[in-house]
């Protein structure tokens, strides 16, 4: 995998947080994008032809890029999915201490943990433990803490990878 993307409604305090908050590093902004007399962004990008674009593309920690998306157009969507919807999505970070991290999201502007950290205690991740959360623009996102020796491990041969890997 290269890299994941999303999109949001202000790519500088999108770029700002994922910096400041999560720690990735900007590798590259590109923008405006635009082809008015063309319908080059519905042929190549499936939006609507006057849309344009600016885009970042940043590293997140050791093996994950990650690519954030701000479009301008007639026709565009402004509500975020949840988990449930079609098109829902979360990125989860992995920590080394829950509670530590927990802790700096909560004293972090703007974003918001949802409840507690769940520890997995049964079935195929027990020993996991992950939160959700929501950045200031209500983006989803989740802390996630798997250790070493996971219940799946002993089912299947593929392993997930870890950091550390």
């Amino acid at each position: 995998m290269h890299h994941v993307a999303y999109t949001v409604p202000d790519l500088d305090q999108a770029v700002d947080f994922f910096v400041d908050v999560l720690g990735a590093e900007l590798a590259y902004r590109l923008g405006p994008v635009a082809f008015p007399d063309s319908d080059w962004m519905r042929r190549q990008l499936g939006v609507h032809p006057d849309a344009t674009l600016h885009l970042a593309m940043l590293r997140l920690g050791p093996v994950t890029n990650c690519e954030l998306f701000e479009y301008s157009a007639p026709d565009q969507r402004r509500h975020l999915p949840r988990n449930s919807d079609w098109g829902g999505h979360h990125l989860a970070i992995y920590v080394e201490d829950m509670a530590e991290a927990v802790e700096y999201l909560r004293a972090r502007p703007g974003v918001r943990v949802l409840g507690e950290p769940q520890p997995l205690d049964a079935g195929s991740t027990r020993g996991d433990s992950w939160v959700y959360f929501l950045t200031p623009w209500g983006m989803q996102l989740e802390l996630i803490r798997m250790p070493p020796g996971m219940a799946y491990e002993r089912e299947t041969e593929t392993r997930l990878f870890q950091p550390g890997d």
